[in-house]
């Protein structure tokens, strides 16, 4: 299960990666895999469903005015890049192209996780919620993390994984909440939670490597990633 704290759900560290002296981490066998083969040329056609909810759960603003969009965009080449190395991407929050060859393990995380992390969690189907919240909302987090585990479990996990899911907070984003799977996107002005589960059954395991094998708590000291990794 996702816990609250990342001290809470890691189940331990894998194999310990080697620091980024030359910009190269030595990773667990199970937690690299080769660069995924190049997208289709023709990438999907955007599309954007903009509507505006209550949140679920008390989350933080005026229902009426809370607005989620949920879109479509371009793929780029999931290629690997050194761990530690910057990673630019066109969209916000990130919807695929160059990532680490390690991926972050599935939970949440109370710390920001780097995005060219997650991004390699796109790659095997994952969805990744993010949020920025600067006046604090544990309680909306709380009340996310319990949604997501109460999701049906994913039939390509095995114990103690159940779910290819990373909650994690992102300054870098531009909205409250969002939501990222391969080649997509949800943005909203609130937790909206109903919205999550319509983007969960639409884009989960839809992606290059559909794959649930764990990685790697990116934040804990153990794991030998640098730490505040761009």
């Amino acid at each position: 299960m996702i816990g609250a704290s990342r001290h809470l759900v890691a189940l331990g560290v894998l194999a310990a990666i080697g620091a980024c002296g030359d910009n190269r981490a030595a990773v667990p066998a199970d937690a690299v895999d080769h660069d995924a083969a190049s997208p289709d040329a023709s990438a999907p056609d955007a599309f954007v469903d903009a509507r505006q909810d209550a949140p679920l759960d008390g989350a933080p603003g005026d229902a009426a005015a809370c607005v989620t969009t949920t879109e479509a965009f371009p793929l780029a080449a999931g290629t690997h890049v050194p761990v530690c190395s910057g990673v630019t991407y066109p969209t916000n929050p990130p919807t695929s192209g160059a990532h680490y060859p390690v991926w972050a393990k599935y939970q949440a995380y109370s710390a920001p996780v780097s995005r060219p992390f997650w991004v390699h969690d796109l790659e095997h189907g994952a969805v990744v919620v993010s949020y920025n919240c600067p006046a604090g909302c544990d309680a909306e987090v709380a009340a996310l993390i319990a949604y997501l585990d109460a999701r049906p479990a994913d039939p390509l996990c095995t114990a103690p994984v159940r779910n290819r899911f990373v909650v994690t907070p992102d300054p870098l984003l531009d909205t409250t909440f969002a939501a990222s799977a391969w080649g997509f996107a949800l943005r909203s002005t609130c937790f909206d939670l109903p919205a999550l589960g319509a983007f969960i059954d639409a884009h989960y395991a839809h992606a290059p490597e559909n794959l649930c094998a764990d990685g790697v708590d990116v934040l804990d000291p153990a794991s030998g990633i640098p730490p505040n990794c761009p």
